[in-house]
């Protein structure tokens, strides 16, 4: 039994699965020690405080949480997707504007009863998100251009198209408040009930999202030919797979992914009575889309993984607000994740370092135990 035992412990600690969670939370505590470093340096009275608040700050906005984390997840979840195929989906931005502006559409110039109505939203987004995931593909299929370069590129097509629509819609814009009108009702999204909070139900749907995902890519055919191809083009091509196709396929999906994000995001209700989300069309590029990099690189590309770093990314987030009644600026955060992230790059290497402790640990029991 202790043979048993030990047996599947080193199992364990070999898998992939394992090195990818302990190389994240390795990441985030290294990061979280040099945000409180960088606490004490600006403010030491008040570090500890303050990085209690960046701690347990989300904690007591949970609805906040949830909503901040929805749209980043759906990000990650189009960044991490495209990854699996050996893609680097950087137009994650402009995918996600692209979906926010075809809801906004379908809510304000398309009249439909009742939850038909943000149904309808919400599918007219995920196509949105599609159609500007798919160019990249095609580009990158047909004529082998570098999809980082034509994904980055559409990022700002995509925004200053957007805004140059929205500003000339006077159904959708209003001039004198520089942001787009107030939703109808019937579109914005089903609220959970929790008070002082935008939360909807699109994290429910982002989450199942993410499970089907891990489903498709684990457990069909389609999903092993993704990962085959991202693995070795020619291999893929060679055993008969349809590289070509998977690209244009991987990429729609992944821009249907980052559209839906955008359109959770705009269509999720108000707090305030006769009022919804609006977007402000001032030609800066949706920081979202960027934060979802960060996601999938936190969750290893891995659909659960991504669930989970979006969710803790938005923890630390509504904590780092809190921080400023310490006097911190919100923006400490930000470099807390930054920092989280530029660690996870080094997984290899903090996975060999876990995987050699814990061997040495097993070899002292076993000698031990010898003797």
């Amino acid at each position: 039994m202790e043979n048993k035992k030990t047996f599947d412990i080193m199992k364990i600690t070999k898998s992939k699965g394992f090195s990818s969670f302990t190389s994240a939370l390795l990441a985030i505590f290294l990061g979280l020690v040099f945000g409180f470093i960088v606490m004490l340096a600006a403010d030491a009275g008040n570090a500890i405080a303050g990085f209690t608040n960046v701690m347990a700050g989300g904690f007591k906005r949970l609805g906040d949480v949830f909503y901040f984390a929805t749209p980043i997840m759906m990000t990650g979840l189009a960044v991490g997707f495209a990854f699996k195929m050996g893609l680097f989906n950087i137009g994650a931005s402009g995918q996600y504007t692209m979906g926010m502006f075809f809801a906004l559409y379908v809510g304000f110039m398309v009249k439909l009863p009742g939850s038909l109505h943000w149904i309808a939203a919400i599918l007219a987004g995920m196509i949105g998100g599609m159609l500007w995931g798919i160019i990249p593909g095609v580009f990158k299929a047909i004529l082998n251009v570098n999809e980082v370069i034509t994904s980055i590129m559409f990022n700002y097509i995509g925004m200053y198209l957007i805004d140059m629509l929205i500003q000339s819609n006077g159904t959708m814009y209003v001039s004198a408040k520089t942001r787009t009108n107030y939703l109808p009702s019937t579109v914005q999204l089903p609220s959970l009930g929790i008070s002082g909070s935008n939360v909807n139900i699109s994290i429910i749907i982002a989450i199942i999202i993410g499970v089907l995902l891990y489903i498709l890519l684990q457990k069909t055919t389609f999903g092993y030919e993704l990962k085959a191809t991202g693995f070795n083009k020619f291999a893929a091509d060679y055993a008969g797979m349809n590289g070509k196709k998977n690209i244009i396929l991987t990429m729609a999906i992944a821009g249907a992914l980052a559209g839906l994000g955008g359109a959770f995001a705009i269509l999720a209700p108000s707090g305030i009575t006769g009022s919804s989300m609006t977007y402000e069309p001032i030609n800066i590029i949706a920081s979202a889309g960027f934060n979802g990099i960060a996601v999938a690189l936190l969750g290893n590309s891995h659909p659960l993984g991504i669930i989970f770093s979006a969710l803790f990314i938005s923890h630390i987030q509504r904590g780092g607000t809190l921080a400023s009644l310490q006097g911190y600026k919100p923006e400490i955060i930000d470099v807390v994740i930054a920092v989280i992230i530029y660690f996870s790059a080094f997984a290899m290497v903090m996975n060999a370092a876990v995987g050699r402790f814990f061997k040495k640990r097993m070899h002292r029991n076993e000698a031990k135990e010898a003797k």
